[in-house]
């Protein structure tokens, strides 16, 4: 019995990581802070992270390959009165909204985290997922399985966020929920993502560059098949502090840990601040070739 009570103590156990609710802050304080994380967590200065945020003003921000020439409607973004920043992270634009941001920050060499960048993904989604759940929304995991869905991860055809499949996509219905995007660099990884209650699609697409008119109608036609926000599957509207109960919640059972809240100190306020105007408020870094 002595064994037995020990061997569920253990297994009872959980790791303790660090949780941040920073708000509402400026696109470039919001990427400096997911960079300050992760190199503050390379040192071994900080636990591993996650971290809920939101944008003021609501931002367009787009991937670290795409070019902003060829793919982005500059005039509307100043037009809408949007923020824009180049994350450090791949993937396509997201208009950050009416959404709870998420991210992760955790070793590579984390003993629960898997070698190759999808497994890993899957693993962290775990949180999301669970949070998803708790709303009352039964998502799962997508699965690219035909070619073409393959072929269309390797060569996306749109630079919007939410219009292709990807590997471990969080689906309700066969429609994308959240959608997300990792780095690895000094050891570490990266992983946020968007959790979208609602969605202004015109909106959304006005922010983009076409060949033409017909395509960006198909495009977005396509789009409301792909992907759908939280409140649109919901008889009651999910409010934010809501979201974040419950994607709190659900990243503790999902990825078995407690979360301890956290508030940077003012020396580390300085430094991401110094990271945003050194890098994010640098449009040399938001629009380069």
């Amino acid at each position: 019995m002595i064994l037995r009570s020990k061997w569920k103590e253990e297994m009872e156990m959980k790791e303790t990581w660090r949780f941040i609710d920073s708000g509402n802050c400026s696109p470039a304080y919001n990427m400096a802070l997911d960079e300050a994380l992760l190199d503050w967590h390379s040192k071994g200065l900080i636990p591993p992270t996650i971290r809920f945020y939101g944008w003021n003003p609501a931002t367009l921000s787009i991937g670290y390959f795409q070019k902003v020439e060829k793919e982005i409607n500059m005039d509307k973004v100043k037009e809408y009165g949007l923020g824009f920043v180049r994350r450090p992270t791949g993937g396509r634009g997201v208009l950050h909204d009416q959404e709870l941001t998420y991210s992760v920050i955790v070793s590579e060499d984390h003993p629960e985290m898997p070698k190759t960048v999808t497994e890993a993904y899957r693993v962290i989604s775990e949180g999301i997922l669970e949070g998803f759940k708790d709303v009352g929304l039964d998502a799962y995991f997508s699965i690219p399985r035909t070619d073409e869905e393959k072929s269309a991860l390797k060569n996306p055809r749109s630079a919007v966020c939410f219009d292709a499949p990807s590997w471990y996509e969080l689906v309700v219905e066969g429609r994308k929920v959240a959608g997300s995007a990792q780095t690895r660099q000094k050891g570490v990884i990266l992983q946020h993502g968007s959790i979208i209650l609602d969605i202004d699609e015109d909106k959304l697409f006005d922010l983009f560059t076409y060949s033409s008119d017909r395509l960006r109608q198909r495009m977005q036609k396509n789009f409301k098949n792909k992907a759908v926000a939280i409140n649109a599957l919901r008889s009651e509207p999910l409010t934010m502090e809501e979201a974040k109960v419950a994607f709190k919640k659900g990243f503790e059972k999902g990825l078995n840990i407690e979360l301890e809240p956290y508030t940077l100190s003012k020396e580390e306020e300085e430094i991401v601040k110094e990271i945003a105007n050194n890098r994010y408020n640098n449009d040399e870094w938001n629009f380069r070739k």
